[in-house]
C-alpha cells in the first residue's frame, strides 16, 4: 500500500527528530545557502522586505543581512522537528539564559496574559518554555493538509497547552481562559484574513494588521509583553527575551492598538534582524490603490 502524504511527512519529521542540534543547525544554514545561491522565491521577497525595511543601509550590507537571514531561516525549518520530537526536558535544556524574568515574576497570578511570539528565532521553543510554566492556550491556523492537524496539535501540546482555532468559539476560548488568570500566545506578525483589522505602519509601510490582540486586551483586561528565543552562535542554545510592549495596545481605536503591536514587533526585529522571518510576505496587504511590492505594476485590492 502506498503510503499517504502525511505519513511521508510524519517520517520525514521523526527522522530529523533524531538530529543533533549541531547538526541540524549546519543542514538549515546548508538549505538556506542553497536558497540564495539558486536565487530562489525566497530570496527575491527577502530582498524586498529587507529593502522596504533598512532603505538606508548601504547596499553590500544589505545583501549581506539577505543572506544571513535565509541562513537562519533554514535553521529554524531544520529545528522545529527537533522541539517537535525531542524530549521535552531536552528541548527545555537548550534555553541557557532568561533575559526579562523580572517582568514575569511582578505579574500578578490572577490576572491573564497575553504573550506575543513574533516569528523571530525560534517561536516553537519559546512556546515549550511558557507551556511548562503555565496554563496556556495558542491560537493557530489549521493546516493545509487537515489530517496534519493532529499530529501537530499532539506535539505542540505535550506539556497541556491548549491549541484554539482562530474562530470565534476559539476566541471565546482565549477570553476565557484569561479571565481565568491563564496566558494566552500569539502570533501578532501574520497578515490577517477577512474584516476587522487594520492599517498600521511597519518598518515605515502601512500593512493590514491584526486587532485580535486589542480586542483580547479589552474583553479580558489581561497584561500583555512580547517574548522570542534568540538563537546563540556555534549551537550553543537560546536565550529567552521578554520585553514590554509599546503603550496603546489595548486602545480602542483599532489603529493606535496595531501601530502599537507593530512598533513591539518591529523593536525586538531590530535587536536581532537576521533572525527574523523576512521571507515571508508580510507587506502585501496594504491599502488600495497602492503598489504591491511584490508584484511590480499591481496595484493592492
Amino acid at each position: 500500500m502506498a503510503l499517504s502524504k502525511i505519513s511521508i511527512l510524519t517520517t520525514l519529521l521523526k527522522l530529523a527528530g533524531k538530529l543533533p542540534l549541531r547538526v541540524a543547525q549546519a543542514l538549515g544554514t546548508g538549505l538556506g545557502l542553497l536558497g540564495w545561491w539558486c536565487r530562489s522565491e525566497s530570496r527575491r521577497v527577502t530582498e524586498i522586505n529587507l529593502g522596504i525595511g533598512f532603505p538606508d543601509m548601504p547596499e553590500d550590507q544589505r545583501r549581506d543581512l539577505a543572506r544571513a537571514s535565509m541562513k537562519q531561516t533554514g535553521r529554524t525549518f531544520m529545528e522545529i522537528p527537533l522541539m517537535w520530537e525531542w524530549p521535552v526536558e531536552r528541548c527545555l535544556d537548550l534555553i541557557k539564559e532568561i533575559d526579562g524574568e523580572e517582568l514575569l515574576s511582578r505579574r500578578d497570578p490572577n490576572q491573564g496574559l497575553i504573550l506575543l511570539a513574533p516569528h523571530l528565532g525560534n517561536w516553537e521553543l519559546a512556546g515549550l518554555y511558557f507551556s511548562s510554566r503555565y496554563k496556556m492556550a495558542a491560537l493557530y491556523s489549521p493546516p493545509h493538509m487537515p489530517e496534519f492537524e493532529d499530529y501537530m496539535i499532539r506535539v505542540r501540546g505535550r506539556l497541556g497547552s491548549e491549541l484554539v482555532r482562530g474562530d470565534r468559539r476559539g476566541l471565546a476560548r482565549l477570553i476565557t481562559l484569561l479571565r481565568e488568570g491563564g496566558v494566552a500566545g500569539i502570533l501578532p506578525d501574520q497578515s490577517p484574513r477577512g474584516k476587522g483589522n487594520a492599517y498600521a505602519p511597519f518598518f515605515g509601510m502601512d500593512v493590514r494588521t491584526m486587532t485580535l490582540a486589542a480586542k483580547l486586551l479589552q474583553k479580558s483586561g489581561a497584561a500583555v509583553l512580547i517574548t522570542y528565543a534568540e538563537r546563540l552562535p556555534d549551537a550553543a542554545g537560546y536565550r529567552i527575551v521578554i520585553r514590554e510592549c509599546e503603550p496603546g495596545m489595548a486602545e480602542n481605536d483599532p489603529v493606535i492598538a496595531a501601530t502599537a503591536l507593530n512598533a513591539s514587533v518591529e523593536r525586538c526585529v531590530r535587536r536581532i534582524p537576521d533572525q527574523y522571518q523576512w521571507e515571508y510576505k508580510r507587506f502585501r496587504h496594504r491599502p488600495t490603490g497602492l503598489p504591491n511590492p511584490y508584484h511590480p505594476g499591481k496595484l493592492c485590492k
